[in-house]
């Protein structure tokens, strides 16, 4: 997970790395402006314009509801996905559930965004992710016939795993890319920390952000002690279980 965190950072403000990882930017900001959505209609409020974008970052203009409710769910939002998907890391069944939440949410932001470019990057982020669904039975098939390396055969068994994991990474600490996108590239639309400080003019942009990290990390944790305690199967115990569901 911290390894997967340095990588998403670098990849997050590296102009190159940025466009390749675009489709799964799509899908954090898309979800994190639907959770400020969401608490928008619940509180009474309207959505006048929304705002999906891997370089401008993610924006949902509403008129009434309750503010402070509405701009916390964007980070609690996130957070809490980004914890069940680092959860889903821990078992292949869970992770192959999850996969269908990653299919859906790689494509739906496609409704904003029509760049060419994007759409045949978020083919190729969802082909890995459909080859991820076979990638264990073709191992075991492989492995039949030519000498193999036990731990490299488990790694590409669970890739689906490690896919889930990542986008769990990518989410669960939205808050630092956020960030990191208003500090080097100055995108048009303010991070959630830069909207608290204008909301409570009294603690700085720079505040909010280390609460909202504390947060994200408490939660984190959180979940990767769930993890460990709901999850203690072996990987072949794992692999019986998940070839009953839909299997390959």
């Amino acid at each position: 997970m911290v390894v997967y965190a340095v990588v998403i950072f670098a990849a997050w403000v590296m102009p190159g790395a940025r466009m390749i990882i675009t489709p799964l930017k799509l899908f954090t900001i898309g979800w994190h402006e639907l959770c400020h959505i969401t608490l928008a209609v619940l509180t009474g409020g309207s959505v006048m314009k929304v705002c999906i974008d891997p370089d401008a970052g993610g924006a949902t203009i509403v008129s009434g509801g309750h503010p402070p409710t509405i701009l916390a769910a964007g980070y609690v939002g996130s957070t809490i996905l980004g914890g069940l998907f680092i959860m889903a890391g821990f078992d292949t069944l869970v992770s192959k559930i999850m996969s269908f939440v990653i299919g859906i949410g790689l494509v739906a932001p496609l409704a904003l965004v029509r760049n060419k470019l994007t759409i045949l990057l978020t083919v190729i982020w969802e082909g890995l992710l459909i080859g991820f669904w076979f990638i264990d039975h073709a191992c075991v098939t492989f492995s039949n016939f030519v000498a193999h390396n036990s731990r490299r055969d488990a790694l590409f068994r669970q890739a689906l795993r490690w896919y889930c994991l990542f986008i769990g990474v990518m989410n669960a600490l939205y808050v630092v890319w956020d960030i990191a996108d208003d500090k080097y590239f100055r995108k048009a639309n303010d991070s959630d920390a830069t909207q608290w400080s204008i909301m409570y003019p009294k603690t700085r942009a720079h505040v909010w952000a280390i609460f909202w990290i504390a947060f994200e990390v408490a939660v984190i944790i959180g979940f990767v002690l769930l993890g460990i305690a709901a999850f203690k199967r072996t990987p072949d115990e794992m692999a019986a279980e998940a070839a009953q569901f839909l299997p390959t």
